[in-house]
C-alpha cells in the first residue's frame, strides 16, 4: 500500500486571498521544473538530502515540490503546493525513511496548477510500484491521453506526466524488464522530458532523444545522482560525473550505474533559454558554465550594439551577468542600479486595479546615487510582453537617468515554446507584431538592442551539443499538433 505523510494543504485554492502572478512572472519566459534523484549507498539520509537539493533547485519552479523515498514495505511520499521550505518540516523528512529518493520542485506547463498534479507522482499497479518526476512537456499528451482514455484508463490528474506513468506501467505488464517498457513508452512520445523515476530497488534517469531538458549525473561517495542542474550537487557536495545523453536511460541499483543508450536519439537541441535565463548561473548546462554564456552573450551585445554611456547596470538577476560581460567589453563601467527586494517571490498578492503599476515598484527599486544625472545602458535577458521593460525605462527616468538604453541579451521572442518554458501566447509576443523600433517607442527608452541568433549561439563557449532556438525562429524541432497550439 503506497503510503502518504502529512496531508496538509499547503497553498490551496480555497485560500481566502486571491493571489495573482506578478508582473515579472507575466513578462518573462517562466521556469520549468526541476528534478533530483538519488541512490544512496552510504548513511546520509536520502530524503534530506534531496530536500538540500530541492532548494538549490527552487528557480526552476515555486509551485509545488514533494519527495518519494523507497521505504521498508511501499514507497512514502510527501508533496504539496507551495516552496519547498514551507512543504517540508523535521518531522516530514523524517518519516520519510529509504536510500533511493527522487524530489520535484515544479512549474506548471502542461496541466493546472494544483495539488493532484503535483510531483513526484506515485502509481502501484500490477507489477509493482512506480515514483516519476518530470521536467519537460509533451506535443502529443493530448492524443495519447485520448486513447487510453477510449481503452478505459482513468486519470487523476491533468499532467503529462501520468499519461508517461500510464505506458510505463501498461507496457511493464507485457515485458520483461522496467528498461524495456520504458523504452516502449520513449517510441510512443513526442517532446520534452528529463525524468528520474523510483522503483523499490532502482533509480532510474531518462533523457528525451533531443536532449531539450537537461540532466545530468553526480557522484557523493559510493552513492550516484541524478539532477537537472550540477547547482544541486553543490548543494549535497557531490561531484559532477557527466550529462546524460539525449535518448539515454540510466539505470542505477545495488550494482552500480549501467546505461542503455537507445535508438532514438535524435539531433541534439538543449533549450538555449537554460543559458539565457531558467539555470541558476553557477550551474553547468552540457558542460558550459551558465555564467560564462551570460557574460560572452553580454561581450557580443556590446560588440553588435555599442552606446555613449556612463553606466550598465543589469536588470536582477538574469540580466546582471550579461550586463558585466557588456561593462567589460565595451569598457563603460558596470552599477549596480537596480535593487531587487528578496523576500518577494515569484507570486504575491497583488495591488489594487488602480494599483497595478506599483507591482514592479515592490519588486524593484532603482538606486538614485548611481542613476542620476547619468546614460544608463539597461541589459535584460529578454521582452516578452514590453510591460515590465516600460515600466523600468520610467523607473530609471525617475532616478534621474538622463538616457536609457535598452540590451537584450537575446534576439527578439516571436513564437511560442511548446516544450515546458511557459511564455504568452503568440498574439502576446510583442516581437511577433512589433519591430523594433516600435518596442522602442512603447518602452520608452532612447534606443534597442538585441543579440543577433549568431552570436546568442556562440556565447555558449565550448558547447558540444545543439540548441533549440524555435522561440526566436518559429524551427521547431519536431512537428507540433494543431491542437495544442
Amino acid at each position: 500500500m503506497v503510503k502518504i505523510l502529512g496531508d496538509q494543504l499547503i497553498g490551496d485554492e480555497s485560500n481566502s486571498f486571491e493571489t495573482e502572478l506578478d508582473e515579472f512572472r507575466l513578462d518573462k519566459p517562466n521556469d520549468e521544473c526541476g528534478v533530483f534523484g538519488i541512490y544512496n549507498k552510504g548513511e546520509s539520509d536520502s530524503a534530506r538530502l534531496t530536500y538540500y537539493a530541492l532548494y538549490a533547485l527552487q528557480h526552476r519552479g515555486q509551485e509545488s515540490a514533494g519527495i518519494a523515498v523507497t521505504g521498508e514495505e511501499s514507497l512514502l511520499y510527501h508533496k504539496d503546493m507551495g516552496l519547498v521550505p514551507d512543504i517540508f518540516t523535521q518531522e516530514i523528512l523524517g518519516g520519510l525513511k529509504g536510500k533511493i529518493a527522487i524530489g520535484h520542485c515544479r512549474y506548471s506547463t502542461f496541466g493546472a496548477s494544483q495539488r493532484e498534479n503535483a510531483q513526484p507522482m506515485v502509481i502501484k499497479y500490477k507489477k509493482g510500484q512506480l515514483a516519476l518526476a518530470h521536467n519537460g512537456s509533451l506535443v502529443n499528451a493530448l492524443t495519447i491521453r485520448e486513447n487510453l482514455e477510449e481503452d478505459g484508463v482513468i486519470f487523476q490528474s491533468t499532467s503529462d506526466t501520468e499519461v508517461i506513468l500510464n505506458l510505463i506501467s501498461r507496457y511493464r505488464v507485457t515485458s520483461n524488464s522496467i528498461e524495456e517498457s520504458i523504452i516502449k513508452m520513449m517510441m510512443d512520445v513526442r517532446g520534452a522530458y528529463s525524468l528520474v523515476m523510483l522503483t523499490p530497488h532502482k533509480l532510474i534517469g531518462i533523457r528525451d532523444p533531443h536532449g531539450m531538458r537537461p540532466l545530468c549525473i553526480g557522484k557523493l561517495d559510493d552513492s550516484y545522482i541524478l539532477t537537472s542542474e550540477t547547482c544541486a550537487l553543490d548543494a549535497v557536495g557531490a561531484e559532477y560525473v557527466r550529462d546524460v545523453k539525449p535518448g539515454e536511460i540510466v539505470v542505477i541499483d545495488e550494482s552500480g550505474l549501467r546505461s542503455i543508450q537507445t535508438d532514438a536519439p535524435k539531433d541534439s537541441k538543449l533549450c538555449i533559454f537554460e543559458h539565457i535565463y531558467i539555470a541558476r548561473p553557477d550551474s553547468y548546462i552540457d558542460g558550459v558554465s551558465v555564467y560564462r554564456a551570460r557574460v560572452e552573450a553580454g561581450r557580443r551585445l556590446a560588440k553588435e550594439h555599442p552606446v555613449d554611456a556612463d553606466v550598465v547596470i543589469g536588470v536582477p538577476d538574469s540580466g546582471v551577468s550579461a550586463a558585466l560581460g557588456y561593462s567589460m567589453e565595451s569598457g563603460i563601467p558596470y552599477g549596480v542600479g537596480l535593487i531587487k527586494n528578496r523576500y518577494v517571490g515569484r507570486t504575491f498578492i497583488k495591488p489594487e486595479q488602480g494599483q497595478r503599476e506599483d507591482s514592479v515598484r515592490i519588486k524593484l527599486n532603482a538606486l538614485k546615487e548611481a542613476i542620476n544625472g547619468k546614460r544608463v545602458v539597461m541589459i535584460d535577458d529578454s521582452i516578452v510582453r514590453g510591460t515590465t521593460s516600460k515600466r523600468i525605462v520610467q523607473m530609471l527616468r525617475n532616478a534621474g537617468a538622463l538616457e536609457v538604453h535598452m540590451r537584450v541579451s537575446s534576439p527578439p521572442y516571436k513564437f511560442p515554446c511548446y516544450f515546458g518554458v511557459d511564455v504568452s501566447s503568440k498574439s502576446e509576443l510583442v516581437a511577433a507584431k512589433h519591430s523594433i523600433e516600435e518596442i522602442r517607442e512603447m518602452i520608452g527608452a532612447d534606443s534597442l538592442g538585441f543579440l543577433s541568433l549568431e552570436g546568442l549561439l556562440e556565447s555558449p563557449v565550448g558547447a558540444k551539443c545543439g540548441f533549440c532556438t524555435a522561440c526566436f525562429t518559429g524551427d521547431y524541432p519536431m512537428e507540433i499538433p494543431e491542437k495544442v497550439k
